[in-house]
């Protein structure tokens, strides 16, 4: 397995446990998803949003047009597919109530025993690259912790060759 920013089940039974203020900032949109402000925001402007998100967080990815429009914007069920998405991951909406089994055995944090190598963007705008320390506990399998360069926060379209890179690694894991 391949991971981008770590550890990523999320941990719902800490998400009102506020982060350092550096990555709350970066998380600003987050917060403005819990509001009906923030749901208008994102129905009347999705496209701007975006680019700003996209541009914060991979400040140095020097993204096409091409590469932008798709990804699904127009789709009519993008705003409430987001909403829901950022809203639950702090809490603050439920999960699928036929995947309420599978989400109760996730807040347990299970340990990842597959091979793995998890990768961090040098050039993340929110999540600043750590030596993967913070998660290591999670990995009971083979594992390594890269940092790749010149990468942010969307790392697999940024650094295909780097993410290509860490598949044939983790096969190579066994």
């Amino acid at each position: 397995m391949v991971s981008v920013n770590g550890y990523l089940i999320q941990n719902l039974a800490v998400a009102q446990e506020p982060l350092s203020p550096a990555i709350e900032e970066g998380y600003w949109y987050f917060f403005s998803f819990l509001t009906e402000r923030g749901r208008k925001g994102l129905q009347r402007n999705r496209e701007d949003l975006a680019r700003v998100v996209w541009h914060r967080n991979s400040p140095q990815w020097d993204f096409t047009e091409a590469e932008f429009a798709q990804a699904g914007w127009t789709n009519p069920d993008y705003v409430d597919v987001v909403i829901h998405s950022y809203r639950h991951r702090l809490a603050a909406a439920p999960g699928d109530p036929r995947y309420a089994d599978l989400e109760k055995r996730l807040l347990e944090q299970p340990k990842i025993t597959v091979p793995d190598v998890t990768l961090d963007g040098q050039a993340d705008g929110v999540i600043p690259p750590t030596d993967g320390s913070d998660y290591a506990a999670h990995f009971s399998g083979p594992w390594k912790h890269d940092v790749v360069t010149g990468a942010g926060h969307n790392l697999p379209q940024e650094q295909p060759e780097a993410f290509t890179a860490a598949i044939l690694e983790v096969d190579a894991m066994g």
